[in-house]
This record gives structure tokens, C-alpha cells and sequence, in this order.
């Protein structure tokens, strides 16, 4: 029987660096996770032949920092790219490739709105070897037992015990050295939501779109195929690809999309823009439960909106079938977010939505003005764990 190993071999540590360019850091950010994880992944294939090293293997995440000792004044119409107070932020980044953009865009912002060089160097976060070998080709994690030793003798596991939503629900407290969260969501936490992702919708995170559509309706999903297919066959759409459940990409608008054998729990499909301001449709299944399984994870890719088209529900008798309702209120009898959030806590429909989406259906019904509420009302939404409520 192995025992664990207490010697712990890692890559050399480079000492912090600071920044004012944000371009700069990013580059940074992105040679210390490839040197992390190629690290973990060059030790993995090797145990995975030699067996059990006599030692620990461990990588760390990059993070990034920020001081300042100034209550900075800032636009008030940001709601990002800044800090509250005076005091240090810190967050460890993972997959900087993937939020590349985003990054970019959050550290010009902090650059200029506090007028202080950022930090970035290794944090003291292990890097999991289940995340680091995840877009390997060819590298797989073993199930548990099947190699000749417990990976955890050898390797970082996921640790759930600090894997939690405490930041973005407002409860997160300074760390150790009295840091403050630099952003919603620590890199474990997103690599942990990015790989139930992968399992959920069997499609490569990377795929997902800034504007997510969800439903629990399969006609929802031909529909937005045809679209997709229209928008590709027009060459000033912007639109470039279309990606359906499983990775399987089309730029042709007549291509064949091949139906998979067995679809996963929540099949999604994107149309894709270079930039990434495309749209993305997942279908949920049904159930306030789902929902929430869905949004927790792709909350971590900080998409710009997302929206639940075709809930089901009852028709009053000045509606008729195909008729717009526009939620501007929520009535959470689904108590899926009572443990995150109090029910006293009201939870709004974004204005800006709102606007766009009355707008919209202005502009495809050719109708103006009050001519609009014969087909668009508003009202609360009514969410019920009891997926029966009609016996109730």
C-alpha cells in the first residue's frame, strides 16, 4: 500500500510583478497558467506510466492584486472595474486564454480608475490535476482505483470545503493577510463550474456565447437552428458558426448537423460572432432546480444577459396563445435561492432588457405605441417547486 508522500516538487515560483498595462498583464497571467499546468500535465502522464514518484507533485493558480489607499471617485454608470474602498484585492485566475477578453477589459478599467499598477505573480491556491489535464488531448483523470495509487497521495484534488458562492452572495470576509475579492468567482470555483459545463451540455465551454437564451422547450431549439442557418447564409450578419450539442461545428449554412446518439441533460447550441457577442441556447429541462443548475455554472463565463423564453403557464382570458408576456417581477415560491439569497431580498428584472425587449417586439409586429399591449403585457412571474401546481 503507498503512502503519502510529504516531499512536494513544484515548478520555480517567479516573484510577483507589477503592471500597468493591461495587454502586459494578461500575457503574464497567461505564461504563469500554461507553465502551472503543463507542469501538472507532464507529471500526470508520467505517474500515469512510471507510478507512484516517491513525492507530491504541485502547481499553483496566478493571481492578481490590487492596492490602493484612496476612495477613488469613478463613473457611476460602471458597475465593474472598480473597488469600493481603500485596502488589497485579490483573485486567482484560471483559463486566461478563454476570458482573455474580459480581462483585458476589467484590468484597463481598474488601471484607470485607481491609478495603481496591478500585481501578478503565484498564488498560494493549488492548481487541481482534474482541471489542469482537462483540455488535454488524450489525458484523462482516472476513476478512482483504477491507477495503482490514490492520485490525491500524488496530486491536488478539487477542495469543495472553500469552493463556495460566498462572494458573489455578498458574505465572502478578508482573507488571511485582511485581501479583499477582487472578483465574484475564485479560479477553483470557475474551473469546477466549467467542467460541470462540459458534462451538462457536452460542449466545450469556449463555444458559449454573451447572450444566453434558456428554455425547456425542444420547437425552441429548431427554431433558433433555422435562424442560426439563415444568419450564416447572410454574409453581413457577423455571424460566422453554428455549434450544436457536442462540439459539432458548421459554417455552411446547408451542412448536416449530425443528431448524437444520446443527447446530455442540458443540450446547447450557439451561434457564434469572432468576438463572442453571439447567442447561445441551452435547453434547461424543466424545473426551478434546473434553471438554477444551469445559471451557477454559466454565471463563471460572466455572459452579458441571459433570458427563459416559453416558460409554461396558465392563460388569463385577455391573452391568447402567442401572445408576449415580459416578466418584471418574480414570485419565489421555488425556494431554490432561499439559501443565497433571503426572500425579502426583491430581485428586478434589468431595466435595460426590459427597454430592449419591448423594442424588439415593437419592431417584428410592426405595431407602435399602445397598439403594443394588445399582444405584450407585463406581470410577476410565479415560480413553484411543485411542477404540479395546477393540482394544488
Amino acid at each position: 500500500m503507498s503512502q503519502p508522500a510529504t516531499d512536494v516538487v513544484t515548478p520555480d515560483l517567479p516573484a510577483h510583478r507589477r503592471f500597468t498595462d493591461a495587454d502586459a498583464a494578461v500575457d503574464c497571467l497567461s505564461r504563469l497558467y500554461e507553465a502551472a499546468t503543463d507542469f501538472l500535465a507532464t507529471a500526470f502522464e508520467a505517474c500515469m506510466v512510471s507510478g507512484h514518484p516517491g513525492h507530491r507533485y504541485r502547481a499553483f493558480y496566478p493571481e492578481v492584486r490590487l492596492t490602493t489607499t484612496s476612495f477613488a471617485e469613478v463613473d457611476s454608470r460602471l458597475s465593474f472595474g472598480h473597488v469600493a474602498a481603500p485596502g488589497t484585492y485579490a483573485t486567482t485566475i484560471t483559463r486566461p486564454d478563454l476570458f482573455a477578453h474580459y480581462l483585458r477589459q476589467q484590468f484597463d478599467l481598474l488601471l484607470r480608475n485607481h491609478g495603481v499598477p496591478l500585481e501578478i505573480g503565484p498564488s498560494a491556491t493549488p492548481i487541481p490535476v482534474h482541471f489542469a489535464v482537462a483540455d488535454r488531448p488524450g489525458l484523462m483523470v482516472p476513476q478512482e482505483g483504477a491507477a495503482e495509487f490514490p492520485l490525491r497521495d500524488v496530486f491536488d484534488v478539487p477542495d469543495l470545503a472553500s469552493t463556495n458562492d460566498d462572494i458573489v452572495n455578498g458574505v465572502a470576509q478578508a482573507g488571511p493577510a485582511g485581501e479583499w475579492p477582487l472578483a465574484p468567482f475564485t479560479a477553483q470555483r470557475v474551473d469546477y463550474s466549467l467542467a460541470r459545463l462540459r458534462h451538462y451540455t457536452a460542449t466545450d465551454p469556449a463555444h458559449f456565447q454573451n447572450h444566453v437564451l434558456f428554455t425547456n422547450y425542444q420547437f425552441y431549439v429548431a427554431e433558433f437552428e433555422a435562424v442560426a442557418r439563415a444568419r450564416l447564409a447572410d454574409p453581413d450578419s457577423g455571424y460566422t458558426s453554428f455549434v450544436a450539442t457536442g462540439d459539432v461545428e458548421i459554417t455552411d449554412p446547408a451542412a448536416e448537423l449530425p443528431v448524437p446518439a444520446k443527447l446530455p441533460q442540458m443540450p446547447s447550441y450557439h451561434l457564434k460572432r469572432p468576438d463572442g457577442q453571439g447567442i447561445t441556447l441551452v435547453n434547461i429541462g424543466v424545473g426551478p432546480s434546473n434553471a438554477k443548475t444551469a445559471t451557477d455554472h454559466i454565471a463563471v463565463l460572466r455572459p452579458h444577459a441571459w433570458i427563459m423564453v416559453g416558460h409554461c403557464a396558465g392563460l388569463r382570458n385577455s391573452q391568447r396563445l402567442g401572445d408576449f408576456v415580459l416578466a418584471h417581477a418574480y414570485l419565489r415560491e421555488d425556494r431554490v435561492l432561499d439559501d443565497d439569497l433571503p426572500v425579502w431580498v426583491p430581485i428586478p428584472a434589468l431595466a435595460e432588457i426590459q427597454i430592449a425587449l419591448e423594442r424588439a417586439v415593437a419592431e417584428e409586429t410592426a405595431l407602435e405605441g399602445y397598439d403594443v399591449k394588445r399582444i405584450m403585457r407585463t406581470g410577476t412571474v410565479a415560480s413553484v417547486d411543485n411542477r404540479n401546481w395546477e393540482l394544488r
